[in-house]
């Protein structure tokens, strides 16, 4: 404990030190201790949410920070995503979409706070947690741990951003908006799987941060062995009633992520919360657990462009948020929170001053009051399921089952959580142009590589993410097989820790299948029939992103795990390989790069793998824009060379419906006229149904 005081010392000196120079422009001096963050030497009840820079565009981040302000927001959170920042080592990106200081600098400039979650392992339904791919190839690496490799690379990469943020700056402590930086994430969940290495690693992880010397607190979410002086916080659902509080007696209570919905995934159903049950779980946090400081995950989700998506991940992130994935509000979410943010704000000086005492009204009843020498404030708990009338100062109170009543000034009602009065607003798509004209539409069908095709080879079956390295979905496996029999009929079986497999054999497609978001591997076998002589088996691995999370992520393997024709094994065989798709190695979905192939007249959609083009114009007005692709199977997506992401309209949920119709195109990517529009159709959707539409919000 001696060490950790020592570093909780500095810590404040620091903080003390860089505000007596730089200034306090926004942010200034923070602090904190059992009561709230300081900030100025004031204690702050902070309402956050969560908005992620890279999952919309750079046009789009003012409007979603102005309505996060009206909505009764004081503070956004964003991850910081390595995997976009450094795709190759040693080789940065912070342009566009990757634009860190840009977001920050206008959040700064709307009057906001900024916690900025560095990780730098964020989870987020990110393809590999966030890391980059080539931290895999690193001899003697074990990801989070304590082991030399990793810890140099994480600590190199976090002092990058670290002084990306100074150099801007941008640290509370130098003015700036950021008043909290996060250190891992959600570690307590893996911690117990490294045993001494992961408590090691933990207590390593702090003093690395706190030695960056930010001049702001630390915090380290669900994670109960954070060391001081970084905060351990609380993720989920409920944590008024989860939470076991801070680890320490003069550290807040903070919830750095209340799930506003849950991420949805191909063939799963949304997961819808009401915003009558989110209220009510911020009130009870903020009066159970003396919590300061809340944050919303998802604020706004947007869009998993490209192939930033974690395994089975739609594309869409988070669309039930307040925000919507076009940034549009969501009511009466948005509404809800922005009556309960003024309710609980219009407590402050009580709520942060006062003391506490609990009343039992009732079995289910109870009544948290908050005094300070000045002021009086109230909140009225019902946790059962029936609405209920309780007397509280001799006035009765009608209370809405599993609900809180907030009364500044201990007598008349601001709000209830559970009473939602604001109107539904409902979401509909409008075709603008229908992509209904087979003459406008080009086709590439990608060529299908047999084994004398591939210049890779090896004697097994390769892990497709060590062979590929994120460059694609896709891996080619290929072999040759010398079929001398009467009986043309044989049975191919192939296992596969992948997600999607097609098989052919001499060229035709001779089956498909896929895994699904609780279970991952894919197993198929087909009777598939073959020539007497050489036979060209070819078999395509794809995956719907990478594993994200559990311990020993670099040991995560995917591609073919056995293959066998009849009885006969070919596992350790002679097997060629091609990683990729050749169109997407000529890049044909770029203007430049759709001139390296011909490109032939539509004439069916019945080929798996086949390249679709076509160009259209930009819609009038400034209504988001979406292409419905209700007509297809599973593919990629490309506007102008940019990804809208992966689609998957024939994996259908328990329901019967598409788990994700409509595809985000952001109006930043399109021109007015002549748009290019390239779509890779891995099974056999028809194009001549897609319809670009645009997006309406009605009461």
């Amino acid at each position: 404990m001696g060490d950790w005081w020592w570093w909780r010392c500095s810590f404040l000196l620091v903080s003390l030190t860089l505000t007596a120079s730089l200034g306090t422009i926004h942010g200034g001096n923070v602090t904190y201790d059992r009561t709230s963050l300081v900030i100025n030497g004031q204690h702050k009840i902070l309402f956050s949410g969560s908005i992620h820079y890279p999952r919309s565009t750079p046009q789009m981040w003012p409007n979603l920070i102005a309505k996060a302000k009206e909505g009764g927001l004081d503070v956004i959170q964003t991850y910081v995503f390595w995997n976009l920042h450094e795709p190759h080592q040693g080789q940065y990106e912070f342009s566009g979409r990757f634009d860190l200081v840009g977001f920050i600098k206008e959040i700064q400039a709307q009057g906001l706070y900024v916690t900025l979650r560095i990780g730098p392992y964020i989870e987020s339904e990110c393809t590999y947690g966030g890391l980059p791919l080539w931290l895999h190839d690193i001899p003697g690496i074990v990801f989070r741990s304590d082991n030399d490799q990793f810890k140099f690379h994480m600590q190199r990469f976090t002092t990058k951003i670290i002084n990306l943020m100074k150099s801007a700056k941008l640290f509370a402590s130098q003015g700036g908006p950021i008043i909290l930086s996060q250190i891992e994430n959600e570690y307590g969940n893996v911690e117990r799987g490294f045993q001494q290495k992961g408590f090691s690693y933990v207590r390593w992880a702090a003093q690395m941060a706190v030695g960056l010397q930010t001049g702001v607190p630390w915090v380290m979410c669900k994670q109960d062995d954070a060391p001081d002086p970084v905060i351990n916080t609380c993720n989920g659902m409920q944590c008024g009633k989860t939470f076991n509080g801070p680890n320490s007696p003069n550290k807040p209570s903070l919830w750095t992520e209340n799930w506003t919905s849950f991420y949805q995934f191909f063939g799963g159903v949304p997961y819808l919360r009401s915003a009558s049950d989110i209220a009510y779980n911020v009130a009870l946090f903020i009066i159970a657990k003396k919590g300061s400081y809340v944050n919303y995950y998802m604020y706004h989700g947007g869009t998993n462009f490209d192939r930033l998506a974690s395994p089975f991940i739609t594309t869409a992130y988070y669309d039930e948020a307040p925000l919507d994935e076009y940034g549009l509000v969501r009511q009466p979410k948005w509404g809800h929170l922005k009556e309960l943010h003024a309710a609980i704000k219009s407590c402050s000086q009580p709520l942060l001053y006062g003391t506490q005492t609990t009343f039992i009204l009732g079995l289910q009843q109870k009544a948290y009051v908050f005094r300070s020498s000045t002021e009086c404030a109230a909140f009225l708990e019902n946790s059962g399921p029936r609405d209920v009338t309780i007397k509280f100062l001799n006035i009765p109170y009608q209370l809405t089952r599993k609900s809180i009543s907030i009364l500044p000034g201990c007598k008349n009602v601001a709000f209830n959580t559970g009473k939602v009065t604001i109107q539904n607003s409902i979401r509909e798509m409008k075709p603008q142009f229908r992509f209904n004209s087979a003459g406008k539409w080009k086709v590439y069908t990608e060529a299908i590589p047999n084994f004398d095709d591939t210049s890779l080879r090896a004697n097994r079956l390769l892990d497709q993410i060590a062979t590929a390295k994120d460059t694609s979905d896709y891996m080619w496996y290929t072999f040759r097989l010398n079929h001398n029999s009467p009986n043309a009929q044989s049975v191919l079986s192939i296992y596969s820790l992948g997600h999607v497999l097609h098989s052919f054999v001499n060229g035709v497609l001779t089956g498909s299948a896929h895994g699904s978001h609780n279970y991952t591997s894919v197993a198929m076998e087909k009777n598939v029939n073959l020539v007497n002589g050489m036979n060209n088996i070819s078999i395509l691995s794809a995956t719907v992103g990478l594993p994200n999370s559990g311990a020993y992520l670099e040991r995560k393997v995917a591609g073919l795990s056995k293959v066998k024709v009849q009885r006969r094994d070919f596992t350790n065989y002679s097997w060629g390989y091609q990683v990729g798709l050749l169109g997407e190695k000529l890049q044909i979905y770029t203007v430049s790069g759709s001139s390296k192939v011909q490109w032939k007249s539509f004439q069916s959609s019945t080929k798996p793998l086949t390249w679709y083009q076509t160009t259209f114009d930009a819609p009038e007005g400034n209504k988001p824009v979406v292409l419905n692709l209700g007509s297809m199977g599973k593919g990629l997506a490309w506007v102008n060379g940019q990804g809208i992401g992966r689609y998957w309209v024939s994996f259908h949920t328990p329901r019967g419906t598409p788990s994700q119709q409509w595809y985000h195109i952001p109006r930043s990517f399109l021109k007015a006229t002549g748009n290019l529009l390239v779509i890779l159709e891995e099974e056999t959707g028809n194009p001549l149904g897609i319809t670009l539409d645009t997006v309406y919000i009605t009461n």
